[in-house]
């Protein structure tokens, strides 16, 4: 009796074995974990953005700006393709803008930890790796979304209206977010391979300043030459800003243009923005942990 009963013991122990269903518990536990980390360290990012009243003038001030000047400066002398109020033109370039800075705050930030030593103080902690980055890269998205909302408002202030349901509003927030997250990502990366804080500054201005002027964001692209044209139709900022156009219902004189980017802009965007995480984000979960074992 007792050898039968160790053998169906042997037998059950063979057919369902501890090791298989032990891991899966384990997971969870290690991705709630994960998540903790993130959560906290998002935390201590937007703590410290808002104790810094120079980072939230960047992201309130700035776009007000933007939408202010070239609403009340600009907008007698440029002159749309087309019909369309100016106004309605500018907000979703400004919006677009926006998200493409998230790349300078990550990279400042991520050079500043790193140059405090602070970095440091966090590898001695049982966390994850990808915590820090992911927490810093959150919460640039929410200061991005916060510049967002006060270029929303003071665009409905100078007159811009939306011409769009419900599913065009969500559907554009939501590209303009994706590519926001993966900008941050990449000023993240930016942000490693800099020497230092003026380092990752002068980077994201190299970067940010170029792609915004070399965009359809506050200008029409149709009386670009062709060579420069077909840049500015494959930029991602031109991009996001003709699909959050066309989404909101708002004039958008580049869907004429026999370019694919341009005639596509929905989901040119969204290819651009999982591109760019799909390649940046474990790049720069690598070099952060290899800088890290120096």
């Amino acid at each position: 009796m007792s050898a039968m009963t160790g053998a169906s013991l042997v037998s059950a122990s063979a057919r369902y074995p501890r090791t298989v269903r032990e891991p899966a518990p384990a997971r969870l536990d290690g991705l709630r974990w994960a998540l903790s980390d993130v959560c906290v360290l998002t935390w201590r990012t937007l703590a410290r953005i808002a104790a810094t009243p120079e980072q939230i003038l960047n992201v309130t001030a700035l776009p007000l700006v933007f939408v202010l000047l070239f609403s009340y400066v600009f907008n007698g002398a440029i002159v749309l393709p087309g019909p369309g109020s100016y106004r309605d033109y500018l907000i979703a370039g400004v919006i677009a803008v926006n998200m493409g800075s998230t790349a300078q705050g990550a990279a400042i930030g991520l050079a500043v930890d790193l140059s405090t030593g602070l970095i440091d103080r966090f590898r001695s902690l049982p966390m994850s790796r990808a915590a820090v980055i992911a927490g810093r890269t959150l919460a640039d998205l929410v200061t991005a979304m916060l510049a967002t909302t006060v270029t929303v408002l003071a665009g409905l202030a100078v007159g811009w209206r939306v011409h769009a349901g419900p599913a065009g509003i969500a559907l554009a927030l939501a590209l303009a977010l994706l590519f926001g997250y993966s900008a941050a990502w990449v000023g993240a990366c930016a942000g490693i391979l800099a020497r230092g804080p003026e380092a990752a500054q002068a980077v994201g201005i190299t970067v940010i300043v170029p792609l915004s002027l070399t965009s359809n964001a506050f200008i029409s692209t149709a009386s670009m030459p062709g060579w420069l044209r077909v840049i500015t139709d494959w930029n991602p900022v031109s991009v996001l800003a003709s699909a959050c156009r066309q989404l909101l219902g708002n004039p958008d004189p580049a869907a004429a243009i026999d370019s694919w980017p341009m005639r596509h802009p929905e989901l040119a965007s969204a290819l651009w923005s999982v591109s760019l995480l799909a390649v940046v984000a474990p790049l720069t979960v690598w070099l952060y942990v290899r800088r890290n074992r120096r």
